[in-house]
């Protein structure tokens, strides 16, 4: 294993102390920078070039090493690079170094690449910052698709040389030429926001001037009693199950795909949402009309269950660590899914078998055909069926917030377009109470 250069040490530690790093991490950050170098030199790679580190984080990667310790060995070749980073700031003989505006002097930004730089390194830390913040795996896909867009508009500008106006142009650009709609300029610009704040660690400040599409109040489809039954009908098992459930819980899709044998309480009848969006926990009531069909789901849920483990299979799959941490939660019952997909995914970095749920989008093209083929003319997908939970409660004469509680809002704003849904039961004219 290769020495840290004594020089390169003392800057090293520096560094560790003002950043603040702690002391018992610090042994920890030096073992990084000790397998990158080794890594470096077994490899024959410039451990100086930001590339070197894509092909380092890589290799941690195939080895199975977690996302926390990949991201530590990310942050401490950081710092290695900060100790062989000549000062920029430092005065010349004739004066200071010119700087532009955004901070980066001139001399630096002439090696820069105003085009097809490497941004391999910047999806890594965006992989990096996101999954540190657990968000949802539907929010890196997006985020790293505005990524992409923004790349290929600026033509893969070195992100060093990203400014503000690169934004405002790129944000002009959907408005104007691909005349995207407001909720999609508003994710690309909390994409760019989430980019710069976190990944380039820079603010891009207030971006003024820039057209965007109006947003139109929405009003979401609300399907009747009669149309749901009679596209249920139209469904084969296990979907018309999965259609019952997203329309008796008010579940989305995700959430349904995403139940477990645990998150059943038939003694109470009581389901547990975990995880729901902004990872929030909720109760809903289990619909007493489908119990039945619950109960024999769970049966066959325990035969696909025992037939996997007389296969062999490493288990179903677990979320983020909770696989290292319960090492056989995998293969008991309790962690085994409502709605198993119908065979196993050959995991390559195990080389084992594992469980996977039902795909939304096997789901979702269920729900298609039997709309055809129950000749609704509304537009309805998965998502309807919940419109149709708060739309007929608000109709029952439920209260907004207990509406509220059971689909998971954290705002009671978002409830309240559900009253335009149904026709006013309220009664208008101003009356005293002396006189009900």
């Amino acid at each position: 294993m290769i020495q840290i250069p004594r020089e390169t040490r003392q800057k090293f530690d520096s560094l560790l102390e003002e950043k603040n790093i702690p002391k018992q991490r610090q042994s920890d950050y030096r073992k990084w920078l000790r397998y990158y170098l080794d890594f470096c030199s077994k490899y024959h790679h410039d451990p100086l070039k930001k590339e070197s580190l894509s092909h380092f984080i890589r290799k941690l990667r195939d080895k199975n090493q977690t996302d926390m310790q990949q991201k530590q060995a990310h942050h401490a070749v950081s710092i290695y690079y900060q100790t062989e980073r000549p000062n920029r700031l430092n005065t010349r003989k004739e004066g200071k170094t010119p700087v532009r505006n955004d901070g980066l002097s001139v001399a630096r930004s002439r090696n820069l690449k105003t085009r097809n730089a490497d941004w391999t390194l910047v999806y890594d830390k965006l992989n990096a910052e996101i999954q540190l913040r657990h968000y949802s795996p539907k929010t890196l896909r997006a985020y790293k698709g505005w990524a992409r867009q923004f790349q290929g508009f600026t033509k893969s500008k070195d992100p060093q040389l990203l400014s503000a106006g690169d934004v405002k142009d790129f944000l002009t650009f959907l408005a104007v030429k691909r005349k995207v709609s407001a909720s999609s300029q508003n994710q690309a610009f909390n994409a760019l926001l989430f980019f710069f704040r976190h990944v380039l660690n820079r603010e891009f400040g207030e971006i003024k001037d820039v057209p965007r599409a109006k947003k139109k109040p929405y009003i979401p489809v609300v399907l009747s009693r009669e149309e749901i039954d009679s596209i249920i009908t139209a469904l084969s098992g296990p979907y018309d199950l999965i259609v019952k459930m997203l329309y008796g819980c008010g579940l989305r899709i995700s959430e349904c795909m995403n139940l477990r044998v645990q998150n059943f309480n038939f003694d109470h009848g009581v389901l547990t949402v975990h995880d729901g969006k902004g990872k929030k926990d909720r109760t809903v009531p289990l619909p007493e009309a489908i119990m039945p069909e619950l109960l024999t789901q769970i049966e066959t849920v325990k035969s696909v269950h025992e037939r996997d483990l007389a296969q062999g299979y490493a288990g179903a799959f677990l979320l983020d660590s909770l696989g290292k941490k319960y090492k056989n939660a995998a293969r008991e019952l309790p962690w085994q899914w409502f709605f198993p997909a119908k065979t196993l995914t050959f995991v390559p970095e195990e080389n084992a078998y594992r469980r996977y749920h039902l795909h939304d989008s096997h789901v979702q093209k269920a729900i298609r055909r039997a709309v055809k083929k129950a000749k609704i003319g509304k537009r309805a997908s998965a998502h309807t069926f919940r419109h149709s939970f708060a739309g007929h409660l608000l109709q029952a004469n439920y209260d907004i917030r207990t509406i509220q509680e059971l689909l998971g809002h954290s705002d009671v704003r978002t409830t309240m377009i559900y009253t335009h849904t149904i026709k006013s039961l309220t009664i208008k004219d101003a009356k005293s109470p002396l006189d009900f």
